[in-house]
């Protein structure tokens, strides 16, 4: 019988074993990236274009553009291109980021030579009604007018904007001014400059061989390709010094608070380092910040420390809500923490459960071959190693309490941090 009070044996993972994938290039030279994994007769196939907010010529015409793709085409309603696709137990998904929008299909292998033509036809022939855009832009409205009351929400707005400044794509917020500006020829000239012909990949995952690969070829590798209109140039030689800002809101019973900065993307040298840094710091539940502040103090319900990765740049975020009234406290807490990692080593026993915790994560990560595929994406849209996530267990289990202790006083100096409080001291 088993003896539930012994604690079971467990053995660090020291590698793991990401199956590859597999690189063709159709006869048009659009690059198609395959990861035959499973044993399930699904598939998902995901179209991935640059039109993210990067390349947007006004606020809002990613996002619009890329979830009104399945609201009409020449021939087809928004109604019947959903009949369509339900006909076949599949369904589509297609959204916008920062630097990239894609459209998504999940379906039946079997049934992929019938769901290929009207994607084919989505990405060519997409007309943008008039009557679906409005009805878009009311519910975008409505929703932002919600969020426009929570103090989360506007800390977080205010975080970007200023790490990034206002007018670069990653400090971008929606506006109701953006939102009533976004017309049907907007929508329909960014579609051309940056869908409709251009270039793009394909992401192709799940129980496929050569015949769902001639598919592709068959209906995407004829199509004529023109280039997209030139991306936008953001320098970043000169990061925003830190600020402290304090944004009261009448009636509220809590405060959200931001600190961060802007740093790094995966291809710097530091990545590894920071990634261990950040989660010794407030990455998992066990982290010094909840221990600290919730465990500890009962200052929240949680509180957390994240690095946001993006193909450009990225930034290191600390973000909870509390109490008005233990505001001021809490960011104190957090300053002390980030002070002892500038000043303590970690100990080994600590830095060997992070490592263990994070390689775990990783490995749970990797389940289907579409979470697969997610790694490989940002592989070939980030031009990284191909190597880059084969390695990560290595990379990871090599970060000294030196490096984090240095790591914490270059990159974590708090005077070098915004710190964004909504609601009140």
């Amino acid at each position: 019988m088993l003896d539930r009070t012994i604690i079971p044996d467990f053995q660090t993972i020291t590698s793991i074993n990401i199956p590859p994938a597999q690189v063709i290039t159709l006869s048009n030279g659009i690059p198609l990236y395959v990861v035959n994994v499973g044993e399930q007769p699904v598939v998902k196939i995901e179209f991935s274009f640059e039109a993210g907010n990067w390349q947007e010529p006004q606020n809002g015409v990613s996002l619009f553009t890329s979830k009104m793709i399945s609201e009409g085409t020449r021939k087809h309603s928004s109604s019947e291109i959903s009949e369509y696709f339900d006909k076949f137990g599949s369904f589509t998904e297609s959204g916008q980021g920062l630097d990239r929008a894609n459209f998504v299909v999940y379906g039946l292998k079997k049934h992929l030579s019938s769901l290929l033509p009207m994607v084919q036809e989505l990405l060519n022939e997409a007309i943008f009604p008039e009557n679906e855009l409005e009805t878009f832009k009311n519910i975008q409205l409505q929703t932002l007018q919600v969020n426009s009351e929570k103090t989360s929400f506007i800390a977080n707005k205010t975080f970007r904007k200023k790490v990034f400044g206002n007018i670069h794509p990653y400090g971008n917020s929606m506006t109701e001014e953006a939102i009533e500006g976004i017309n049907r020829d907007l929508l329909i000239n960014f579609y051309k400059n940056y869908w409709q012909g251009k270039p793009y990949k394909i992401f192709l995952s799940g129980n496929v061989g050569e015949k769902e690969i001639n598919l592709i070829e068959q209906y995407f590798g004829i199509q004529k390709i023109s280039q997209s209109l030139d991306n936008k140039v953001f320098m970043n030689n000169i990061l925003p010094k830190g600020e402290n800002i304090l944004i009261e809101k009448e009636g509220a019973m809590q405060s959200s608070i931001r600190m961060g900065k802007q740093l790094m993307t995966r291809k710097h040298p530091d990545f590894f380092t920071m990634m261990l840094l950040n989660e010794i710091l407030g990455g998992y539940f066990g982290s010094r910040l909840m221990r600290n502040i919730r465990e500890e103090k009962g200052l929240t319900y949680g509180i957390s420390s994240n690095l946001a990765l993006f193909g450009q740049a990225g930034y290191f975020v600390i973000g909870t809500d509390v109490k008005r009234e233990f505001t001021q406290q809490t960011i104190d807490e957090i300053h002390k923490e980030i002070k002892i990692l500038q000043t303590e080593l970690i100990v080994e026993n600590e830095l060997e459960t992070v490592k263990n915790y994070m390689v775990g994560s990783f490995a749970g990560s990797l389940n289907t071959p579409f979470d697969i595929t997610d790694r490989y994406k940002v592989i070939f849209s980030e031009n990284l190693p191909l190597d880059f996530y084969q390695n990560y267990i290595p990379n990871i289990q090599q970060v000294s309490d030196i490096q984090l202790l240095e790591a914490a006083n270059k990159y974590l100096q708090t005077d070098s941090l915004f710190e964004i409080v909504v609601g009140g001291k």
